[in-house]
């Protein structure tokens, strides 16, 4: 199969050139120094874009979310979030680092308000993070940009990936998809990597993968044998280090090694074909091992992330206490990640259908809108 591939720049993306992407996230912390030490790192490890999260945590989660399980463990994580905004002077000082080192800024916003800031420094490509494909009114936000977007798809179903992509090809902007696994860390044997094809064929799209597995090379190196275009993963200047994903990201010298095994392997199936470069890995690694990282190729909530469906993606919940009588706006309405303490609500594609009516009963400050909330216009 001749899969498609993705362009950024001018510059194309497949199989055979590998867009490698070292997720920083807010790992900086909020300082610009430790932020220019991670670039440097990531750009000298074989990342040909270092991407960033542009945080305010209003537009993530409700302030009654409390404690949230983390690689690093409990965490306060709306507090956390509010301690790393940085606005966008910032981002854009990183943007320009970046580039002037010759890589890729890519940044993802968590709202409307991140996703226009980001627009307005001058980004050349969007990225959607796995939490927020199904909210549409985001996903439809960045479409309307015309700059190339990847999506990553963990804790997706396929409706929801085919509802997201719609947005893009209704925009004519194009797009990438990112199989991922939203676990932390996740398990290698539930990638499932043969599903990137499945993926491409389906919704004629490039595909690649987000890792958040703990090894660097088996789940980047099988990945690329299965047609990855682009790999991302997540990098930290040390793993004790005080960063949200730092537990489960990539120290520089691993991070070089994933680089160097993903060039290989991209070059094995350029010169042999994906059969001999899969061959190649099962010599090296165990025929067992990389058979289960491969798996069936059917598009299914891993088991390590299941239970975080409605959860960590996004629902319609109350921004404030609403009393019963009271009419849905948009002063009580607002679409966050749900996490582990709030009841999830309805999702963010019924908006619409929620706006002006009148609620059937009183609902707690940060609980999620559900059907039974529902009253009459």
């Amino acid at each position: 199969m001749n899969k498609p591939g993705f362009s950024i720049d001018a510059k194309t993306y497949g199989s055979s050139r590998v867009l490698i992407i070292a997720e920083i996230g807010t790992g900086h912390g909020g300082d610009e120094a430790k932020a220019a030490e991670l670039i440097a790192a990531a750009i000298e490890s074989g990342a040909d874009c270092v991407k960033f999260q542009h945080v305010y945590a209003d537009e993530i989660i409700h302030p009654a979310t409390g404690l949230v399980p983390l690689p690093g463990g409990l965490t306060p994580l709306y507090d956390t979030f509010r301690a790393l905004e940085s606005g966008p002077d910032f981002m854009a000082r990183l943007k320009a680092r970046v580039e002037s080192l010759g890589a890729l800024y890519l940044c993802t916003p968590f709202g409307p308000r991140s996703a226009r800031e980001l627009r307005d420094i001058g980004v050349r490509a969007m990225k959607i993070a796995s939490p927020e494909l199904n909210h549409a009114q985001l996903i439809d936000e960045v479409a309307s940009y015309g700059l190339p977007t990847i999506l990553s798809s963990g804790v997706s179903r396929l409706a929801d990936i085919e509802a997201a992509l719609d947005s893009f090809t209704r925009a004519g902007t194009p797009a990438a998809l990112l199989h991922c696994v939203t676990a932390y860390p996740a398990p290698e044997a539930d990638y499932n990597l043969r599903v990137l094809e499945a993926l491409s064929m389906l919704f004629g799209v490039p595909t690649g993968v987000s890792d958040h597995s703990t090894d660097p090379l088996v789940v980047p190196s099988v990945a690329t044998a299965c047609g990855a275009c682009i790999v991302e993963k997540h990098i930290c200047l040390s793993r004790t280090g005080d960063g949200l994903d730092d537990p489960i990201a990539l120290p520089p010298g691993d991070f070089l090694r994933m680089a160097a095994a993903v060039r290989r392997t991209s070059q094995l199936v350029e010169e042999l074909g994906a059969s001999a470069a899969i061959n190649a890995l099962k010599n090296e690694y165990g025929a067992t091992r990389i058979e289960a990282v491969l798996g069936d190729g059917r598009k299914r909530l891993a088991p390590s992330e299941a239970a975080n469906y409605s959860r960590t993606n996004r629902s319609i919940h109350a921004r404030r206490p609403i009393e019963r009588g009271e009419r849905f706006s948009e002063d009580n309405l607002v679409i966050l990640r749900t996490e582990k303490v709030l009841r999830p609500g309805l999702e963010p594609r019924y908006l619409p259908v929620v706006r002006g009516r009148s609620a059937a009963r009183y609902i707690p400050d940060g609980e999620g809108v559900e059907w039974a909330d529902l009253g009459s216009y």
